[in-house]
């Protein structure tokens, strides 16, 4: 009688087990279903959430976005004239000690893709540093 009771209990123990396997693929699969569901969501308020704080530090030091935005586009038609763009998206803002170290990081976006442009002081005026 031993050698019955033992492939019961081990009967119920690979039961359990194999239940136990189920449940846990399908908690994977769920969890991978709602990232997938929700990635261009969350991924859409972390840049909206960072394009805000940038744009709040840009404004708070006095920077001039529409001038910023000028040298962009100049920049951009000197640098990369057969490039279209259907917006520009302030991304970057680097705010360190003395007004020439100031920099920017613009993203044009368009069908060809994107280009980053990097603005710095000098003399108090905005200048493209970097077209690319």
């Amino acid at each position: 009688m031993t050698p019955i009771a033992l492939s019961t209990v081990g009967l119920i123990f690979l039961v359990i087990a194999g239940v136990m396997v189920v449940f846990f693929i399908g908690g994977l699969i769920a969890v991978y279903v709602r990232s997938q569901r929700e990635a261009g969501v969350y991924e859409e308020h972390v840049r909206e959430a960072d394009q805000a704080l940038e744009r709040a530090r840009a404004g708070d030091r006095g920077w001039d976005r529409d001038v910023m935005e000028s040298v962009v586009r100049s920049a951009l038609s000197a640098q990369r004239p057969d490039f279209s763009y259907a917006g520009l998206h302030l991304v970057l803002v680097e705010d360190r000690p003395g007004q020439d170290e100031d920099r920017a990081h613009f993203v044009a976006l368009g069908d060809g893709g994107e280009t980053r442009v990097v603005l710095g002081r000098q003399g108090g005026d905005w200048v493209a540093e970097s077209v690319g």
